[in-house]
């Protein structure tokens, strides 16, 4: 058996000390846990467009407005992270609408083809200045980033959100912002309409429950 000395004793104790040290100095993450907070869109929450154009009739700009119907569900799980798998929100494209039904029919056939891509999907990845937890009632600001597929492509975007909490409830709104061609859209060319901003601006109104 090989004897121990003081200088090889001096020696393991650096070592085990070095190792204490290392594994005192390694980050560890916990997993929040807690119940889910299921938000689910409920009848009468709307996604509105608006778009600044120029018409020959008119000798100011204005905003051409249509809205069409929302639904789906985010799930705020534990941490206020937001749950990508049962999050989705949806618009129905073929029902847009406003107030003239010349724009509509052709934003439906020329712009968007619905007959091919009738749906715009926001499915979100993260947030940022959610409050944690998630408070029972009072009005809450962050912004929402995912990924939106409009007219066959997906790209990330990110909206700025502001709601007001029940128990039960959440109304709000969402915005955000984007050119044409993000999404592989052409800016419309019909008689009659002088010129047409290359700046989408989108609101999701919102109403819905909430449940955990």
């Amino acid at each position: 058996m090989m004897k121990t000395t003081p200088f090889l004793n001096y020696l393991v104790a650096l070592g085990l000390g070095a190792c204490a040290a290392l594994v005192s100095s390694v980050p560890v993450h916990t997993q929040a846990t807690g119940p889910s907070t299921r938000i689910e869109i409920t009848a009468g929450s709307t996604a509105e467009y608006r778009v600044r154009e120029q018409l020959a009739r008119l000798n100011f700009p204005n905003d051409a407005v249509g809205t069409a119907p929302l639904s789906g569900n985010l799930v705020v799980g534990p941490g206020d992270s937001i749950a990508a798998v049962g999050s989705k929100l949806t618009v129905d494209l073929r029902k847009l609408q406003s107030d003239a039904d010349r724009r509509d029919s052709f934003l439906r056939e020329n712009t968007l083809h619905t007959d091919r891509f009738p749906l715009a999907e926001f499915v979100p990845r993260r947030q940022h200045g959610l409050p944690s937890p998630l408070p029972s009632s009072g009005k809450i600001a962050f912004k929402l980033t995912g990924d939106m597929t409009i007219h066959g492509v997906t790209s990330e975007l990110t909206w700025d959100v502001t709601a007001t909490l029940t128990p039960t409830d959440v109304s709000g709104q969402a915005t955000t912002r984007f050119p044409f061609a993000k999404f592989g859209l052409t800016i419309p060319k019909v008689m009659g309409l002088l010129s047409v901003d290359d700046d989408i601006r989108l609101v999701l109104n919102i109403r819905a429950k909430r449940s955990q």
